[in-house]
């Protein structure tokens, strides 16, 4: 036990100085392309480019994890990263732009190494204790994020006495900070092995189990029968039986769209991360045409940075206490609840404020509770050899999703305005909510043992797997 407590430390050190690194530039990544092109345009290609670098090589790094172990794929991720804000710092003083846009997707890899690190935390943990482990690393962001910002002015003033322009100064603290946590991922033991199924895990091998286990076991999927001894055969050692390989990436994905546990899931984080990314995006945008004051918007920002990380060791409590289910369900209560103050101030004659500070609170809130809710769902229904390929396929996904709405949301909120961007939200939001139609039965709710659903949920896993054969 106490080893896993020194390894959990160990990811939450690396998570605590990847997001200073990434916090640290970037309020002035825009500004840096914006003086390196002299368009203003082209301020926000420079923070989707780091989202779209993580995207790509989210997938990439969860492979190494599932070959080589957590320790080589954290490594060399925060390690990309490093090299990534050297890159930069090499595109500004060339003044030329496809080398900094390089180095900003490069910095994209700690983000992604920072996602990975809560599924290594969920490797080292007790089963019972899965969620709080993974919310930990989460919450450790909180620190970066806050810590981070409080460097830009004293990397600018480093860069310009280092005869540098000032605003690539930051950089050199997000260099020094992804180092850090390169050199922290670097010290993790061998034995951290990805995608790591312990005895009694949920989903694996415990029918009892009130947690997310078998209902997505029956729901989802054939986790025990596909992956795990059965209680049929307990008098065959674990450790005898044969380990099957890691999955590649389309036979993960045809797993996963065959069933709906898993397939909700990977939605609910995609979704999270697109209508969280889409409102944030705008919001300062809609402010500063609401003549708000940088200072204001800066507020905002905090405030919303704040309910994305403060609050995941509360959720990662519910999810091991109530189910991954509950905390899904809540983050989409929490979303509507934004989106209709959202809409509210948009129809407004007069922005307001403390309604946009709440809306944007909120929605980190609600991105928190589907990323928490959607990670501990998706590890907790698949077996050990589709988790890997799965974790990276949606973390992935997530980034290339935001990526996409981070594109399309100059253009929706300048044809509609901030209404039009929360209707976006929301049409998002219904399609998680369409796909949560056949995954809810067969999930474990309180008050309601797994096996009094298991005869429900097997008539729908039953349908998939003869929909299965049939193809």
């Amino acid at each position: 036990m106490t080893s896993h407590i020194r390894e959990q430390a160990k990811l939450i050190t690396a998570q605590l100085l990847s997001g200073a690194g990434i916090a640290s530039g970037y309020a002035v990544g825009g500004l840096l392309a914006e003086e390196i092109t002299g368009q203003t345009s082209m301020a926000g290609f420079a923070q989707m480019s780091v989202i779209l670098g993580a995207g790509l090589i989210a997938y990439p790094l969860a492979v190494l994890a599932g070959r080589s172990g957590r320790r080589k794929a954290l490594t060399l991720g925060f390690g990309i990263g490093t090299l990534g804000a050297v890159v930069v710092l090499i595109g500004v003083a060339l003044q030329f732009l496809p080398l900094f846009m390089l180095g900003m997707m490069m910095c994209g890899s700690s983000t992604a190494s920072g996602l990975q690190a809560r599924y290594a935390a969920v490797d080292l943990a007790d089963p019972a204790a899965a969620g709080r482990a993974m919310s930990l690393v989460v919450w450790a962001t909180t620190v970066g994020s806050v810590l981070g910002p409080s460097f830009t002015a004293p990397g600018a003033h480093l860069g310009e006495t280092l005869g540098m322009n000032g605003l690539s100064g930051p950089y050199l603290i997000s260099m020094v900070a992804f180092a850090l946590a390169t050199l922290s991922a670097s010290t993790l033991t061998k034995s951290v092995a990805a995608g790591t199924d312990h005895p009694g895990e949920p989903g694996v091998d415990d029918p009892c189990h009130d947690g997310e286990g078998t209902t997505e076991d029956n729901g989802g999927a054939a986790s025990a029968k596909d992956s795990a001894p059965t209680n049929k055969s307990t008098t065959t050692s674990a450790t005898e039986a044969p380990t099957p390989p890691p999955m590649k990436l389309g036979e993960a994905l045809r797993f996963a769209l065959a069933r709906p546990v898993p397939l909700f899931a990977m939605i609910t984080i995609i979704a999270g991360q697109m209508m969280m990314t889409n409102v944030m995006v705008m919001t300062p945008v809609h402010m500063d045409h609401q003549e708000f004051s940088l200072g204001a918007i800066g507020i905002v920002v905090s405030i919303h940075i704040a309910g994305m990380y403060a609050l995941s060791p509360v959720f990662g409590w519910m999810a091991d206490r109530w189910g991954s289910g509950v905390v899904i369900a809540g983050g989409a209560g929490i979303f509507v609840l934004t989106i209709a103050l959202g809409v509210i101030d948009a129809v407004a004659p007069e922005s307001s404020m403390v309604l946009l500070s709440t809306a944007l609170s909120l929605l980190g809130i609600g991105w928190s509770m589907f990323l928490i809710g959607g990670s501990s769902l998706l590890t907790a229904s698949v077996p050990a050899h589709a988790k890997v390929p799965l974790q990276g396929a949606s973390d992935s996904a997530m980034n290339l999703g935001g990526a996409l709405m981070a594109a399309m949301a100059g253009s929706v909120l300048g044809a509609g305005g901030f209404l039009w961007i929360n209707l976006m939200a929301t049409f998002v939001l219904l399609i998680a909510v369409g796909f949560s139609i056949r995954a809810i039965p067969l999930m474990s709710w309180p008050g309601h043992r797994t096996a009094g659903l298991a005869e429900a949920a097997d008539q729908p896993a039953a349908a998939t797997r003869q929909d299965g054969a049939g193809k």
